[in-house]
Order: C-alpha cells, then sequence, then structure tokens
C-alpha cells in the first residue's frame, strides 16, 4: 500500500472516532445531574426565566434533535456561547488555545531533546554511572508532582537567585507584538520585536521545562528500552563487523529502528501537555485553554466544557494520525497492516 492510500485510510478512521468522540460528550453532557441552566441564573431566577433560557440554547427539543443540531453547529465552527463570559465558545477557544499550543510546543521541544539524549546515553552506558543517573532523572520526573515542581523552581530561580522572570507570557516593561498566531514567541519572531522575542523565550524557559519534565523522563525510558533492544540485533554486530563507526551504528542503525515506540510516546504526551497543563498554567499565569477549562467547570458551563473537550479529542486524533503516518515512514511493512 502507498504512503498515500495509508493517509487516507487513516483520515478515514480518524473521521469515525471524532463522531464517537461527539457522541460520547453530548450524552455524557445530558447526563450531569446538575442543570446549567440553573447555575447561570442563580437559585432565585423564576421558573418562567429558566424556561425561556432552555427554549432559546434549545435545550426543551429531544436529545437526538438536540444531537442533530450540536453535529450541525460543530460542522459549521459553531459551539455554543459560553455562559460563563457570554461569548462564542469557538472565539474563547481561538483565543486561549495558541498560548496552550506554544507552551506544550516549548516543553515537547524540551522533552524530546532532554528525553532521547538521556534514553541513547543511558542505553550506551548500561549500569554505569551515566545510566543511574539517567534512570534517576527520570524517577524524579515521573515522582514530582507538577504543583510543587513549579512552586519549588520560581521560589529558587524567581525569587531568590533572580535568574529568571517570574509568571506570565511577557514582562510588565515589554511591548507586546501585534497578535498574529497568538503565540506571542511566534508573533514577536514574524514582526521582527527583537526584545519581545527575547523576552517570551525567556518566560517560556520554567513553564516548559515543569510541564514537559514528566514527558521527559517517558521517553527517557522508552528509548532507553527500545536502544537496549536494538543493540542486540544482528544486523548491528553486522554494521559493527562491517567497520561502520560507532556514531554511524548508534544514529541510523539502532536510533532510526529504536524510535518507532519512542514515537507513539511523544505523539500521545504531546496530546496530554495540550490538555493536561492547568496546574501549571494556572501557577504560571498563562492564559491558556487549561485556565479557561478550569473556569468552564467551576461555573458548570456546559458548552465551554464541551468545546473543550472536542478540541482535545481532535489534538490527540491529529498526533495519533502524525504517529501514523511517522510509522509508515520509518518501517513500510506498517502500511500493510
Amino acid at each position: 500500500m502507498g504512503l498515500g492510500s495509508f493517509v487516507l485510510r487513516r483520515l478515514a478512521l480518524m473521521v469515525v472516532v471524532l463522531f464517537g468522540i461527539t457522541l460520547i460528550t453530548f450524552v455524557i453532557s445530558h447526563m450531569v445531574p446538575a442543570d446549567p441552566v440553573a447555575a447561570y441564573l442563580g437559585p432565585q431566577a423564576p421558573q418562567s426565566e429558566v424556561q425561556e433560557v432552555r427554549r432559546e440554547y434549545g435545550l426543551d427539543k429531544p436529545l437526538p434533535e438536540q444531537y442533530a443540531i450540536y453535529l450541525n453547529d460543530l460542522l459549521h465552527g459553531n459551539m455554543g456561547i459560553a455562559i460563563h463570559d457570554d461569548r462564542p465558545v469557538a472565539e474563547d477557544i481561538a483565543t486561549y488555545l495558541p498560548a496552550t499550543i506554544e507552551l506544550a510546543g516549548a516543553a515537547m521541544i524540551v522533552a524530546i531533546v532532554l528525553g532521547i539524549t538521556l534514553g541513547v546515553v543511558a542505553a550506551l552506558g548500561r549500569d554505569r554511572l551515566q545510566d543511574h543517573l539517567s534512570r534517576l532523572f527520570a524517577l524524579s520526573g515521573v515522582s514530582l508532582p507538577v504543583f510543587f515542581l513549579a512552586l519549588l523552581l520560581l521560589g529558587v530561580f524567581y525569587d531568590r537567585l533572580g535568574w529568571m522572570p517570574g509568571p506570565g507570557e511577557l514582562s510588565p516593561y515589554t511591548v507586546p507584538p501585534a497578535r498574529i498566531t497568538g503565540m506571542v514567541a511566534v508573533d514577536a519572531l514574524i514582526e521582527g520585536n527583537w526584545g519581545a522575542f527575547a523576552d517570551a523565550i525567556h518566560h517560556l524557559i520554567l513553564p516548559a521545562f515543569v510541564l514537559g519534565l514528566y514527558t521527559t523522563a517517558i521517553i527517557m525510558r522508552m528509548t532507553r528500552s527500545s536502544m537496549l533492544d536494538v543493540l542486540r540485533q544482528d544486523y548491528i554486530r553486522t554494521a559493527r563487523a562491517k567497520g561502520a563507526s560507532r556514531m554511524r551504528v548508534v544514529v541510523r542503525h539502532g536510533l532510526r529502528n529504536a524510535m518507532i515506540p519512542t514515537v507513539t510516546v511523544i505523539g500521545l504526551a504531546f496530546g496530554g501537555l495540550l490538555s493536561g497543563s492547568v496546574l501549571t498554567e494556572t501557577i504560571f499565569s498563562w492564559p491558556g485553554i487549561g485556565r479557561y477549562a478550569t473556569d468552564s467547570v467551576v461555573t458548570l458551563d456546559i458548552p465551554a466544557i464541551m468545546g473543550v473537550t472536542i478540541v482535545a479529542a481532535v489534538v490527540y486524533s491529529i498526533a495519533n494520525l502524525i504517529v501514523d503516518i511517522l510509522y509508515g515512514v520509518l518501517d513500510p511493512r506498517i502500511r500493510e497492516a
């Protein structure tokens, strides 16, 4: 099977998955015992006003009809109106999501670079000092709670040493760039505002490290395990016997084949970073989708909660699609599966 046919088949499967997610999300939202309309209007609201709002939002219609309307609205980019700020959910997500993508992207870069490097180093020095230190780092990354690590790093590097800036995307005295993508560092780079770009990168370092540490540990462990398995294979010994350099054997023959299971972890972890950055965004005052989701849950804002859920599902589905495509590139035999 060619790569194009392989991608088309995966796209068709992704559409089916997303349809199932919309159905499950819709059903669960209607199983919540609390009434979002009553929560929005308050306990003293007259019943006539409650019924009027329910009619306005179509909540008085049969569930199949409500789902058909909801699905049609989704296909046209309409996610409803957020109750807690009375704005379209799609506009809210478009406002908050870029900041989360920027933070998650920076965290994933940290995780990939550190995780793969430490994993390879640990595998090549199995049971030696570098292996033990790498595994200790991985254990720390998995064990330390996000909120504890974030507060610890802020207390040390911002409050005590003054090496890093405080919470937020930019310093108060920095003129922000014009909004183009919604990602401050990218917008500053496009605009050529080098002062704002440097300040934005400086502000990204701590939250990206905090958010990416757990993923770094997972990638490191997976890379180490895969490399140890690959380095025992016959073709590795053959390459060494033919006189290939150590670097060529490790990178071209070893790491490429060891990356297949690691790619799975990377793809799923990126989706998790986008949807699971609530604590990091809260502590570092990062205006992302995580804080928006928290506000929506606190106010029982069903349209906003469903919108965030759908976005998270789309992110995971796209991450899985990219992983499948990389599988097909790294190992063409997988296309036939």
